[in-house]
């Protein structure tokens, strides 16, 4: 239990960073956040260190300096996301109970995403007959959801390159709206399924199922916030219309193609 509490003492140090501008708690304070943890699960637990979850603990900390990084380069370069960023919405001084309660959760929900590959190794620790396929495939998928997150960014960056006014529907935006909120949602499907190898109690399945749930219904919401922003900028083109019509919003061969509707995604 000891683990955890060092973990969440981590992860709000980390997540603190939205103290300096509240939507850091959720960008950078996020990206910077799960590679903080990662780093730490590996020192706690080097002593029961293996390769594949060795490799967990590295795609984790590849994964958050990448969004990190990236955020704060788009902060920088981008004057549209300047604008979204610096809105009068996000620059709106927020009460001090809010501040506090949004720095708590996220900091419980980062702890709550990396929280299999915790539970798997401080159980291996413990002398418990752990999976030792079930890392491997965590980290595969992990990767792979790195990789598709990745080439989702540079695929969009490119083609704002050319048309700065245009929707993205080359690359992977082919296969889903959001390739990038789906990369990551690989990237924590890929987390979770450790736990099926973990020999984890119930307190620690309920932990793991809640840091899932939370950072996939994140992704939905964000999916319903670029949703409203596209159809905004893009409602009146016709040749939007067909794209959105055909190509579903983050799940692929999944026919959801609006979320716009569903105000419980609101957060």
């Amino acid at each position: 239990m000891n683990y955890l509490l060092i973990l969440l003492a981590v992860s709000l140090a980390v997540s603190g960073l939205g103290w300096i501008y509240f939507i850091y708690f959720f960008s950078i304070g996020y990206g910077f956040g799960i590679s903080a943890l990662a780093v730490t699960m590996a020192v706690l637990f080097r002593d029961v260190l293996t390769v594949p979850t060795a490799l967990l603990c590295v795609v984790m900390f590849v994964f958050g300096c990448r969004l990190g990084l990236y955020l704060l380069t788009r902060e920088k370069r981008s004057p549209e996301y300047k604008k979204i960023l610096y809105g009068p919405d996000a620059a709106k001084k927020k009460p001090l109970f809010v501040v506090i309660t949004v720095w708590i959760f996220c900091a419980l929900l980062y702890v709550g995403q990396v929280s299999p590959v915790a539970f798997y190794l401080a159980n291996k620790a413990q002398g418990a007959p752990v999976s030792d396929i079930l890392p491997w495939c965590g980290a595969a998928l992990m990767a792979l959801g790195v990789v598709l997150e990745s080439v989702a960014d540079a695929q969009k960056k490119a083609a704002k390159k050319i048309n700065k006014h245009r929707f993205v529907d080359t690359g992977v935006y082919k296969l889903v709206r959001c390739p990038n909120y789906l990369g990551e949602l690989v990237i924590w499907t890929g987390a979770f399924i450790v736990c099926f190898g973990a020999c984890c109690t119930v307190w620690q399945w309920i932990v793991a199922a809640i840091g899932y749930l939370g950072i996939v219904y994140v992704m939905f919401s964000g999916a319903r916030r670029l949703e409203i922003r596209q159809n905004g900028a893009y409602g009146a083109d016709p040749e939007y219309q067909a794209y959105i019509k055909k190509t579903p919003i983050l799940l692929p061969f999944v026919p959801i193609y609006s979320v716009e509707k569903h105000k419980w995604l609101q957060a």
